[in-house]
């Protein structure tokens, strides 16, 4: 399915340990087409450090990125302030940020089938005096869709999230018929198109402890999920819950199941990363382009030491390749339909 697939990947945080990770892929053997979108300087820099002997060639639209083992093909952005590894410097801020929109744009113009991100830091880029939540939401922002799902994912167990980066004391305002409505259609729509899942069972975790346990500890459960999803069971969507999250992640109940849908970050996200922690995949639903993305965060204190492990990033490319490649034979195309210019994201 690989043939004909070119892929972007987002270097990420050029403090953090993104850079070596994609140096690291490209020193070994692959049959993926992937361009790297980052500064060349920072590229060229890291593998000094690192001891890596990568030749870097230059990418242009249309042509075909390198799979020789030892070379990488790079489209190079500008902006890049600093590439000292482990250290965070807020002036790469924009960088980071145009980078995105780079691999994004390329996507949704034909140029990429998809985009793989590596970690960036939410933290330094608020420092910057620039708002940012994370990947999930930039994307959503840059492609003009209402509503993405965020999901992780290995090979035994799929969680997406109603909530994604939400302090917890908004999460239950949050949890609206409407949102739920179009979380769960999406999510059912995208494991049929992108996972081959004919009639997807979907197990649904309550909001509070035990579900709320019949009103007792919340009426979530019992006046926004019960009745929204028994609205979409009636349009034939596959639903089992609402559950009680501390028994839904069981072999009882996950052995029949396709994907757990859970209320906010925290309570499904630790269940999978505990299950999967390395070889996790993060993937964007909703959006008009494949996005997928590694399971971990910037790790700035192995950044320049050679000791990260690109195992996710693996994953993530191959994910990426899998469901770019069922877009293909599909014969889809990303609609135009981004709502702000490449500059406008930049700034």
């Amino acid at each position: 399915m690989s043939d004909g697939i070119v892929l972007a990947l987002t270097a990420g945080e050029p403090a953090g340990i993104g850079p070596e990770l994609c140096l690291q892929y490209a020193a070994g053997k692959r049959d993926i087409g992937v361009v790297v979108i980052a500064s060349r300087d920072l590229l060229e820099a890291r593998a000094r450090l690192l001891g890596l002997d990568i030749r870097l060639h230059s990418w242009m639209p249309g042509m075909a990125p390198s799979r020789n083992e030892g070379e990488l093909s790079v489209f190079h952005v500008e902006g890049c302030a600093s590439v000292q590894a482990g250290k965070l410097d807020a002036a790469n801020s924009r960088y980071v940020l145009e980078t995105l929109t780079v691999a994004a744009r390329g996507c949704l113009e034909g140029d990429f089938h998809g985009m793989v991100t590596a970690p960036v830091h939410k933290g330094v880029i608020n420092d910057a005096g620039i708002e940012f939540s994370g990947h999930t939401e930039f994307l959503q922002e840059l492609c003009g869709v209402e509503r993405v799902v965020m999901m992780l994912a290995t090979e035994e167990l799929r969680v997406a999230l109603v909530t994604t980066h939400l302090p917890l004391k908004d999460v239950p305002a949050a949890i609206t018929p409407e949102r739920l409505t179009q979380v769960v259609r999406i999510l059912n729509a995208d494991l049929k198109t992108f996972f081959g899942i004919g009639q997807p069972r979907i197990l649904v975790a309550g909001l509070n402890p035990h579900a709320g346990e019949g009103g007792h500890l919340g009426r979530e459960e019992i006046e926004v999920i019960e009745p929204t999803l028994d609205k979409l069971r009636a349009d034939g969507i596959q639903l089992i819950g609402p559950l009680p999250a501390d028994t839904l992640f069981t072999p009882h109940w996950l052995n029949d199941a396709d994907a757990a849908l859970a209320m906010y970050h925290d309570q499904g996200l630790p269940v999978l990363k505990f299950q999967g922690f390395g070889r996790a995949v993060n993937i964007t639903l909703g959006l008009p382009i494949v996005r997928t993305s590694v399971d971990h965060g910037t790790a700035l204190d192995l950044a320049g030491t050679g000791k990260a492990d690109a195992g996710s990033l693996h994953t993530a490319i191959r994910v990426g390749e899998r469901m770019a490649g069922s877009l293909k034979s599909a014969g889809q195309k990303a609609p135009d339909n981004c709502k702000a210019s490449k500059k406008e994201n930049s700034e």
